[in-house]
């Protein structure tokens, strides 16, 4: 049932939200242990907000457009008492005092949140095996992993645990595993989903989005959580356009660009590179103007993206330190006990990242660097600025190949680093995207459909990716 449908039926009274939740826990008991999509599965407190819901309705009142819905969070959401722990050792025992502003309003809308999903190290992977506590796993194929680094939301989704989840998108990290799971996600313009109360990787980039099961519920979870708010100083200030609105008004006349660059980029695979092609062949078919489109500079994309956000990630990181919260580990003195925590705390990739990032951002490297980075970040946007001058929309491969097996990546962190080759140039444009499921490749394993718009483009976003999703059936 669709997010949608359980909501309606809800409101109705047609079935109550203790009930939706126990059919979905149910479920969670039943492949959990297999899967690992959960950091800590919040049943009391699922079920104290189920028993509201069914409250309210029983008063006449509305719960909201989300009412008994069952939904995930990654785990560096912020959640007021909850355990959050980025999947890192660092932050043992964390409880944050407050709400991050996206979960005070899914449960404002009436959501039932249900757990904390499992995701790489401080959001640094590309498929979940960077977690202090294991990996999570593929439902399509359990020896395969589920992308990265929210892989364990798209994983709650593409099993049925929740109808809809969050996670955070720094370069890819909604997109790519919602790909290789078979459902959509979404990465909104930066500033359009508040980012107070998730934990920072890096700041220029990130952003929050959902996973649905199709479009229209990604679009309904989407307007439940976005939206100015005065806690992030880079929130959008203006009204943004509802998407849902212009769900269903087709592709007619719309101009809809294939960017070379990233369909033919080394380590795509015909089979995602075949279904990209259908995909814009069903947009021509419903009525689509359809055209090649180069975008040059996208080349550069990933080169950019691993200077800027490890730069950003070595500063924001900075934070734990041992004093203030999470863990600490002994030492003769502050700095020998700051040190061993950062060590024993961190894992290898997050050390990585780190390292990268100070050296970057080191006296005589930072211009060479850092500085180069961000020179080529705008030439991206320029560049993305003039393909949108003659298309409404861009499409491109989300993920080059199918899920890969468990650990066929984790010792060549540069191929891994490459699954994220597509996803990546939005992210530093500032732009939205959205991935959805479009056949499947090697061993029946999904293979997803980017559609990328500019800032702001959500609305025409959502309709192509609706009729993407239409032309499938």
């Amino acid at each position: 049932m669709t997010a949608r449908a359980i909501a309606a039926a809800v409101r109705s009274g047609t079935t109550s939200a203790r009930a939706v939740l126990d059919e979905h826990l149910a479920r969670i008991e039943a492949r959990e242990a297999e899967l690992h999509a959960f950091n800590h599965v919040m049943r009391d407190d699922a079920y104290a907000a189920a028993d509201a819901v069914d409250a309210a309705v029983a008063r006449g009142q509305d719960p909201g457009p989300l009412a008994g819905v069952p939904v995930a969070l990654k785990d560096n959401f912020c959640t007021r008492g909850v355990l959050t722990t980025c999947s890192s050792r660092i932050l043992e025992g964390w409880r944050p005092p407050y709400d991050a502003t996206a979960v005070s309003r899914l449960r404002a809308s009436g959501a039932v949140i249900v757990g904390k999903t499992n995701l790489d190290e401080f959001a640094m992977g590309s498929s979940t095996e960077n977690s202090a506590f294991g990996p999570s796993r593929n439902p399509h194929d359990p020896s395969r992993v589920p992308g990265g680094s929210s892989g364990g939301s798209a994983v709650a989704v593409a099993a049925g645990f929740t109808s809809i989840a969050f996670g955070s998108d720094t370069g890819g990290s909604i997109r790519q595993p919602a790909a290789l799971c078979g459902v959509v996600g979404v990465k909104p313009t930066y500033g359009a989903v508040s980012r107070y109360g998730l934990v920072a990787f890096a700041s220029s980039l990130d952003q929050i989005g959902p996973f649905a099961a199709d479009v229209t519920d990604a679009a309904i979870a989407l307007e439940a959580v976005w939206g100015h708010d005065p806690m992030d100083s880079t929130s959008i200030a203006q009204p943004l356009e509802s998407v849902v609105a212009g769900l269903g008004l087709g592709v007619e006349g719309l101009r809809v660009g294939v960017v070379t660059e990233l369909t033919d980029v080394d380590g795509i695979s015909a089979e995602v590179r075949a279904q990209v092609g259908a995909a814009a062949d069903a947009l021509s078919a419903a009525g689509a103007k359809v055209d090649n489109v180069s975008v040059p500079s996208t080349t550069y994309g990933l080169s950019a993206y691993y200077l800027i956000a490890p730069a950003e990630a070595s500063s924001n990181l900075a934070r734990y330190d041992g004093v203030r919260y999470g863990l600490r580990t002994p030492g003769s003195d502050v700095a020998a006990m700051n040190a061993a925590t950062r060590d024993m705390g961190f894992g290898a990739e997050v050390k990585r990242r780190i390292m990268l990032g100070t050296y970057a951002l080191s006296a005589g490297y930072y211009d060479a660097y850092y500085g180069k980075a961000q020179r080529v970040r705008t030439l991206i946007i320029r560049d993305f600025a003039r393909a949108y001058e003659h298309f409404d929309v861009l499409l491109s491969p989300t993920a080059p190949t199918v899920a890969f097996e468990l650990g066929a990546k984790t010792a060549d962190p540069l191929a891994m680093y490459l699954s994220d080759v597509c996803t990546i140039p939005t992210n530093l444009a500032g732009h939205c995207a959205i991935s959805v499921p479009y056949g499947t490749g090697e061993g029946g394993l999904p293979i997803g459909v980017q559609v990328l718009a500019p800032a702001l483009g959500e609305p025409t976003m959502f309709r192509v990716a609706q009729a993407i999703e239409a032309s499938r059936a």
